[in-house]
């Protein structure tokens, strides 16, 4: 099996999360891509966000009806800051046959020389490069020093272009809080989710 994971905060999901992972799947011809909200994302502590069962919850609204993407709560259940690392480490050990893939957007490619054990997550799974529609070429050159040549050549070779989708979750929970409209910026169930449980309103 050829299998993703798409990590973040999902908080909440949008569209443009949702076309990276469709993207990914349709260019890499993959068999799922799991999407995991993180309990509590490294670089995100101080910040509050909505709760992990409600994240979770609109990601399964999200992706409600679609077989090939799944929400996954293994961080979640886990609780804690969740490492990339750990999570890969315990998906390879619960589907040893699957070849894994890291699901990285070019802000998280600079990143990743920092994050923990970056050298074990680039062995873990092969990290996919996306860049979006009129944005520069990401440069591969910070993981050099984290893989041997073969592997930044396979890297290299499995990027993945996506539209460009000016879409942040900063944004939504911004025009929630102002009370603005999140249409066709969002599922319509999650919309309605948000309202319902009165997310946001209080940024």
């Amino acid at each position: 099996m050829r299998l993703a994971i798409y990590g973040g905060s999902f908080d909440p999901v949008h569209y443009a999360h949702l076309l990276l992972a469709e993207c990914c799947r349709e260019q890499l011809r993959l068999d799922e891509v799991w999407l995991i909200p993180a309990a509590v994302p490294p670089h995100k502590q101080s910040r509050e966000r909505a709760s992990g069962k409600a994240r979770l919850e609109m990601l399964e609204l999200a992706l409600a009806g679609n077989e090939h993407l799944r929400a996954c709560s293994l961080e979640i259940d886990r609780g804690g800051v969740s490492y990339t690392v750990e999570t890969l480490a315990a998906i390879a050990g619960q589907q040893p046959q699957a070849s894994l893939f890291l699901l990285l957007g070019a802000d998280s490619l600079l990143d990743l020389p920092s994050w923990r054990e970056p050298e074990r997550i680039c062995n873990l799974a092969l990290p996919v490069i996306v860049h979006r529609g009129g944005a520069a070429a990401p440069d591969l050159s910070v993981l050099a020093p984290l893989v041997a040549p073969e592997r930044l050549e396979e890297i290299r070779a499995a990027q993945v272009q996506m539209p460009l989708m000016d879409l942040s979750s900063t944004d939504l929970r911004q025009r929630v809080a102002e009370g603005r409209s999140l249409r066709f910026r969002t599922p319509r169930a999650v919309e309605k989710y948000i309202e319902a449980q009165g997310l946001y309103r209080g940024e």
